[in-house]
């Protein structure tokens, strides 16, 4: 790839200007196009309309992918990432038919471009102050949404064939959501060893994650900035003095009150 190609590319995925804030948030609106395609899809047979438009996904995940990977520096530590990872499995999921139509099962973790959701977030602080002052509200419900949509994935992935229960997607979020709540109306239920592990997984780690959006959403607003003195981080939005240590602060604001 030449250097001019190079540079533009770097300036859409890491510059600061009009056209580069407009390209990324042109990649966040895929990728909810991409999870709701998931969700529609699950509902209908396979066609080829449906593998067209799987394929189309899948070429833009691989030149996006392959964008990414030109421009980085330590391209090992890419590849390790979380979301490098997810965009791995999402570009197998949709090209799996043209290896092997049994290989569709990979369609559903496609769900894991929901990893993408928190690139959403860092590129919001960023524009937006009012989701600076609200970020441990919208961290909180982020992680609790990419949760609940990846397990959901997973509970279709593992359950759908084998589990009369379980006959679309929203069978699969109706479950996720029952056990992660603690409902539990029973109504749906996993079957073998992988479907109760998932179940445990699902309760537990769900339940924290539901009391953490529970506790940001109900204590007094708190702003980041960190004490010279303490290193506190978090402090009243009227705050002259440290809580800690009793260092004044100088808190920037945009004159609201």
């Amino acid at each position: 790839m030449t250097q001019g190609r190079l540079a533009l590319l770097r300036e859409l995925y890491q510059g600061d200007s009009h056209r580069a804030h407009r390209f990324r948030y042109w990649l966040l609106g895929f990728d909810v196009i991409t999870i709701v395609f998931v969700v529609v899809t699950s509902f209908i047979d396979m066609n080829d309309i449906v593998q067209i438009v799987d394929l189309a996904f899948g070429a833009i995940i691989l030149l996006d992918f392959l964008a990414r990977l030109a421009i980085e520096p330590n391209r090992m530590k890419f590849l390790i990432r979380p979301v490098t990872i997810a965009d791995i499995v999402s570009i197998a999921s949709f090209l799996a038919p043209l290896a092997d139509e049994g290989l569709g099962f990979l369609r559903v973790l496609r769900t894991l471009r929901f990893l993408h959701t928190y690139q959403l977030m860092k590129r919001l602080r960023a524009d937006f102050p009012f989701f600076r002052q609200h970020q441990d509200v919208f961290v909180a419900a982020i992680n609790l949404m990419v949760f609940i949509f990846v397990m959901t994935g997973l509970v279709y992935a593992t359950q759908h064939g084998i589990n009369p229960d379980i006959g679309n997607y929203a069978d699969a979020l109706y479950f996720t959501i029952t056990a992660l709540t603690t409902t539990g109306f029973g109504d749906i239920t996993l079957t073998g060893p992988l479907g109760k592990t998932i179940s445990v997984i699902v309760m537990i780690a769900g339940v924290t994650l539901f009391l953490r959006l529970a506790q940001v959403l109900f204590r007094p607003i708190k702003v980041r900035y960190t004490c010279p003195e303490c290193a506190l981080s978090l402090h009243d939005q009227d705050a002259v003095h440290c809580k800690h240590c009793g260092k004044t602060l100088r808190i920037e604001t945009e004159g609201q009150t």
